[in-house]
């Protein structure tokens, strides 16, 4: 018998909208508003500001290592396509994806001076808190959307990860999982060329890494991850099949990490110059505001003004967070967050603390 190709339901393309040089695609251009075109600038400028600011914090030593963000603020476009009933899932480098759904500058800083605290999750605030662990978020996101399908709620799972992330077993359970059972989330990898010092070209020998979801009969797209009008259009429309009973979307969005992978890092040991500035010219803030530009809805003096905006309220974060760190944390605290309901060891445990502390004059701080 002769061999016969097999037809496969889905193909791996390309979505990019807006290039470097802002021209537009019309045919694919979203037709949002001008306040959330604006909204969306608002979002990548003021998650690079304070990118910046932590790192000035870092260096000055009254913050401890974190990831930075350069060049990766578009995935709010991702974060945009999602609404507040909608389950967030991030890595370590969705500070941006984090402040667009609701979480603060103020915990974002405690976390990183310490204090477990900065990832308290507000009441109705439906974001989980940072993974630092390579891959293991995606389980989780995985496990709120089949508890979604499960109790036919309208909503998805939104969980985002590194492209180094692919070559954990995690990954490949949580698309398997999502796939079997068709759940409600959509997988965005940020594919920022490098795992650390390891670069995506030694990651894997794949084309594209978009065409993994290929393997678990699932929805793909590769997206230029620079471009916010692309990374929005492709989350919407993953967003709107899985809440449409469509099943889980694998998104990978083909970005560049311009700073350091960690505080720790020396990226000059890996990786050449050349290469950042040519990734510096595919800015993709720079990108949009040439857009927003172009459509008379910003000009410089308005950018400066948002700008100066921006400034005054990364300006007023620091001060709420130095109130925090100041007025410290409340040991007691650490029982109330292991268990639903507290079992009776842990609360004479509690108590004993408690009257310690009493016995020294007070509330013993953190």
């Amino acid at each position: 018998m002769p061999k016969k190709a097999i037809d496969l339901p889905y193909k791996v393309e390309y979505l990019s909208i807006l290039d470097e040089n802002a021209q537009v695609d019309a045919e694919l251009e979203p037709h949002l508003p001008e306040e959330s075109l604006l909204k969306l600038h608002q979002g990548m400028l003021l998650a690079r500001r304070f990118d910046e600011r932590m790192l000035i914090l870092q260096r000055q030593g009254k913050i401890g290592t974190f990831a930075p963000t350069k060049g990766q603020e578009a995935q709010v476009g991702a974060a945009a396509a999602t609404e507040s009933g909608d389950w967030l899932v991030p890595s370590f480098r969705e500070a941006p994806a984090g402040m667009w759904r609701g979480v603060s500058m103020e915990s974002i800083l405690l976390s990183y001076s310490g204090y477990n605290e900065g990832g308290e999750v507000p009441e109705g605030m439906k974001i989980l808190p940072v993974s630092i662990p390579v891959g293991t978020q995606m389980l989780h996101a995985a496990g709120i959307a089949y508890g979604i399908k499960y109790r036919r709620e309208k909503a998805v799972a939104m969980t985002f990860f590194g492209d180094g992330a692919t070559s954990e077993g995690d990954f490949h359970e949580a698309m398997n999982f999502a796939s079997v059972f068709q759940v409600p989330v959509i997988f965005v990898c940020q594919n920022n060329h490098w795992a650390i010092s390891m670069p995506r070209s030694k990651q894997t020998n794949s084309k594209t890494l978009a065409q993994k979801g290929l393997a678990y009969d699932m929805p793909c797209i590769q997206v230029d991850g620079n471009d916010v009008l692309a990374v929005y259009r492709a989350a919407k429309d993953a967003v709107e099949l899985a809440r449409n009973g469509g099943g889980p979307t694998f998104i990978e969005m083909v970005t560049y990490r311009m700073s350091l992978h960690t505080t720790a890092d020396d990226p000059k040991k890996y990786r050449t110059e050349e290469e950042v500035k040519m990734w510096e010219k595919r800015d993709p803030i720079v990108r949009f505001e040439k857009y927003l530009k172009g459509k008379g809805i910003l000009s410089d003096g308005k950018i400066e003004q948002i700008g100066a905006d921006i400034k005054a309220r990364i300006a007023e974060a620091e001060k709420r967070w130095s109130e925090l760190v100041e007025k410290g944390v409340d040991p007691l605290d650490m029982f109330d967050w292991a268990y639903a309901e507290m079992p009776p060891h842990l609360a004479a445990q509690k108590e004993e603390l408690r009257r310690e502390i009493a016995e020294k004059g007070g509330q013993a701080q953190g």
